[in-house]
């Protein structure tokens, strides 16, 4: 058999898959290997293939998926909102509760809070979806003076933006975000349903309030790259932008 020919079958499927809504569950390796008539291993290299072109999503001991890869916007414009950045590109979201626990503040997040170690804090650990399908998975740290009610709470309202908005009456706005991409620990992957060793987005963010600047909580989000494209938006401020554009601003 022609090393090419898992290419070929890649590209008859995804042309197929392309049609498809996001999320849909498409053949196995044993389906692919009957209908183009060659064995397993070039079966598993065209659904590889079409996983490294980001065209599905192999959920471990579940199936593969058709995927829909969305951007997720880090901006000082944009809310950081997991719910609404979700929403805004297009996809529907959904959160699960894994613990919601005050615990002694550890000394990183103690550091990037601006507090000391050891007082109370909640840690939120939730894994969340797109489209039905595992996209994220990790910790939301927030200071137990910040949301005495955050355990009861999050039973009732899924988005800690909004908890933070109606119970701090806080305007919750990012501090400072950084993005990195790390291979999925053993932990990581069982929670997106992934494999040991997959690539996966790691975003930390400080949010603060956008009135008085106080320091509301310190997220670590793990993302599946086949699930979002993490984006950086610098947008210049709008005196910057006229004084270095004097021609556009005067159109």
């Amino acid at each position: 058999m022609p090393e090419t020919k898992f290419r070929e079958i890649a590209d008859q499927l995804a042309a197929e898959f392309g049609a498809l809504p996001p999320g849909s569950k498409v053949a196995g390796e044993h389906e692919i290997a009957e209908r183009f008539g060659v064995g397993r291993a070039a079966a598993r290299a065209a659904l590889q293939e079409l996983q490294r072109r980001m065209l599905v999503r192999r959920i471990k001991g579940d199936g593969t998926y058709t995927a829909k890869r969305i951007d997720y916007v880090i901006s000082s414009g944009r809310a950081p909102s997991w719910s609404r950045t979700v929403r805004e590109a297009g996809s529907v979201p959904r959160s699960v509760v894994r613990s919601c626990e005050v615990v002694p503040m550890p000394e990183l997040v103690a550091d990037r809070l601006g507090r000391q170690v050891g007082e109370p804090c909640f840690r939120l650990r939730r894994r969340s979806f797109t489209d039905g399908l595992p996209a994220s998975w990790g910790d939301e740290w927030v200071p137990v003076d910040v949301v005495p009610q955050l355990a009861t709470a999050i039973r009732h309202e899924p988005s800690l933006h909004e908890i933070l908005r109606q119970m701090a009456e806080a305007e919750p706005e990012r501090a400072s975000s950084r993005a990195s991409i790390e291979v999925a620990t053993d932990e990581v992957a069982d929670e997106l349903e992934c494999t040991p060793g997959d690539p996966v987005w790691l975003v930390e963010s400080v949010n603060r309030d956008a009135r008085s600047g106080r320091l509301l909580c310190f997220t670590q989000r793990w993302i599946r790259s086949d699930a979002m494209r993490v984006l950086f938006e610098l947008v210049a401020p709008a005196a910057a932008t006229a004084a270095a554009t004097p021609t556009e601003a005067r159109r």
